[in-house]
């Protein structure tokens, strides 16, 4: 009996508050549970902290594909993330779990969220709100969930917490641990590296780096940057070559660029919906290169133009819409409104009739132009494309355009099929869809083409351009000053849908309907992607430009944007330029540059 109750476990308050545990003369000290429970807590953060992956599976109920656990892991283990993503991969949802997950178990974390729209940015804090009402454990560790434009914040228990803040001036003066910048390529270089990255000033502190034998865990703050893939004379692409160089040479920097052909492989996007989008004559090369093969697109060796130029003078918000769309669409917003005092508008195209990959495309471009002192200033707000259509079909286009927009003046390429669409516009016609009569117009600049027209009193709004060698290099020249003065102002680059957000009824449409509303601005994107793209040649003799398609692109869109610029300048400016004394009041110009719908 000894011998068995020497064996028995039996255990005896100590003074001190800690158990002893005898077992025959053996005798040592036992933990608290408090102070157990306290070292299983050790131990499982150390290892999901490791492995941030399993935590998310474990705590969260969250499964995650392949690529997305990988990517978790490296936002957790490596200082500085670049993460270049087509669509249809989820970034935003897989920012939020790393956002919950790091706050989670790094207490008192501070985590900023920015993007090229502050709404955008917002996103994270929404999907943080869908993943709390579907994860019992994460409620439990909210605080409090704000998803206002004006207030977005999510605050822990533990003291952590993530907030939005907009990619501007206006951000300075914020704190972080943790910096994620979605679709970086949208925020200026200089706010990136002057404001935003300010915040990273101090690490988290906790405690136990107070004392000297953890002064070795000392952590670092952390720099995420998301986005899609853009031009390779973009400052996106520098950072991914320098942190490329970083992560080879065995730095804690890492690069990915995933394609699509991940989000198909993980049942994230349709094969069958692929298939369709690259069909459609809508679909770019470019656009596709960039945005779902997550591949970088470099301009020709010898531009003519610089990105820098041209990129600058992107900031208008908003584009107009012909009847057509409004109407589809029913919001009135979408329209172009009344005049302001002095406005002109130009609608500028460049003909083609043969349709198909290797050939030119008709463009068409509206401007509105608004006097300064020298000259106007040329606000590009809508552009489409016509592939292989017929002479009567281009000349009633371009009269519906004309009557939609109030167009003052049309700058039409007449040379080749441009003839033959001049001598539709100089009849009366009739239009089938709309049952509007049109009355017939003449030329302003050529009286042989004026000619033509068979009735003298037609108004003369058309501006011939019969492009000659000569007459490209003065067009060329012309067009690259206004860039680089900034007289032309283009629409901003669309990646997301937050430009058209406050569209009426924009989130219930159809992905048809979202893509006729974005296509201005792709269009804008392809002009620009055609424009570095055209290498200058330059006669040594008469020193003229000649400039010249690459790799087979096209050059429709600069064509028809750089003939309403030359016209501008050539035709209205000079006749038109206002006296220092008679500068329009700066309120004509309340909503130009930067203002949503």
């Amino acid at each position: 009996m000894a011998s068995i109750k020497n064996f028995q476990d039996s255990r005896k308050k100590h003074s001190t508050g800690v158990n002893i545990f005898e077992k025959g003369n053996n005798t040592r000290k036992v933990k608290p549970k408090s102070e157990k429970l306290m070292d299983g807590i050790g131990v499982w953060t150390s290892f999901y902290r490791a492995n941030p992956q399993r935590f998310v599976r474990d705590y969260l109920g969250i499964e995650l594909k392949l690529f997305q656990q990988i990517l978790l892991y490296a936002m957790m283990h490596f200082h500085y993330l670049t993460y270049i993503a087509a669509r249809g991969q989820g970034k935003t949802y897989l920012t939020a779990i790393f956002c919950v997950t790091r706050a989670i178990l790094y207490p008192e974390s501070k985590i900023v969220a920015a993007a090229g729209f502050k709404s955008q940015s917002r996103e994270v804090i929404q999907k943080i709100a869908d993943m709390r009402n579907k994860s019992p454990l994460l409620e439990r560790e909210i605080s409090v969930l704000k998803t206002s434009i004006n207030d977005s914040v999510v605050e822990f228990h533990n003291g952590s917490w993530i907030r939005t803040v907009a990619s501007n001036d206006g951000a300075r003066g914020g704190r972080s641990n943790v910096l994620i910048i979605d679709e970086f390529r949208m925020v200026d270089i200089d706010v990136i590296n002057t404001v935003l990255r300010k915040f990273q000033t101090a690490e988290r502190q906790p405690k136990y780096l107070e004392k000297p034998e953890y002064a070795h865990l000392e952590e670092r703050n952390k720099e995420i940057y998301l986005s899609s893939a853009y031009m390779k004379n973009h400052h996106a692409y520098e950072r991914v070559e320098s942190y490329t160089e970083n992560m080879i040479a065995g730095e804690s920097y890492f690069v990915c660029s995933l394609p699509y052909q991940i989000s198909i492989k993980e049942g994230l996007l349709n094969k069958n919906q692929v298939k369709d989008e690259m069909s459609e004559k809508t679909f770019s090369e470019l656009s596709w290169y960039m945005e779902m093969d997550s591949l970088f697109f470099g301009g020709a060796s010898n531009s003519y133009f610089s990105f820098d130029e041209i990129d600058k003078n992107r900031r208008l918000s908003k584009a107009y819409y012909p009847k057509e769309i409004v109407d589809l669409l029913g919001d009135k917003k979408l329209a172009i409104p009344k005049r302001e005092t002095g406005e002109l508008r130009v609608l500028s195209a460049d003909i083609a009739t043969m349709g198909g990959a290797k050939n030119d495309a008709s463009v068409y471009t509206v401007a509105r132009l608004y006097p300064t002192t020298d000259g106007y200033e040329r606000h590009i707000i809508y552009m489409e494309t016509l592939e292989g259509a017929h002479t009567t079909t281009q000349s009633m286009r371009l009269r519906q355009l004309m009557n939609d927009f109030d167009i003052d003046t049309l700058v039409l390429d007449t040379l080749n099929a441009g003839i033959g669409v001049y001598d539709q516009l100089t009849q009366h016609a009739t239009d089938p869809e709309r049952g509007t009569e049109y009355q017939p117009l003449s030329c302003m600049n050529d009286e042989r083409l004026a000619e033509r027209c068979v009735h003298p009193n037609a108004p003369k709004v058309i501006y011939s351009i019969r492009a000659t060698g000569a007459l490209n290099s003065s067009i060329a020249s012309n067009f690259k000053d206004s860039l680089r003065t900034g007289r032309i102002k283009l629409l901003v680059d669309i990646t997301a849908d937050d430009v058209l957000r406050s569209v009426k009824g924009y989130n219930k449409l159809d992905a048809e309907y979202k893509m006729i509303l974005k296509m201005p601005f792709h269009h804008t994107s392809m002009m620009i992607n055609e424009i570095l793209n055209l290498e200058s040649e330059i006669n040594d003799q008469t020193k003229a430009i000649r400039l010249k398609e690459v790799g087979g692109m096209r050059k429709d869109r600069y064509s028809s944007i750089s003939y309403l610029d030359y016209y501008v300048s050539e035709e209205i400016s000079i006749k038109n330029r206002r006296p220092k004394n008679n500068i329009v009041p700066k309120k004509m110009f309340k909503f130009r540059v930067g203002k949503l719908f």
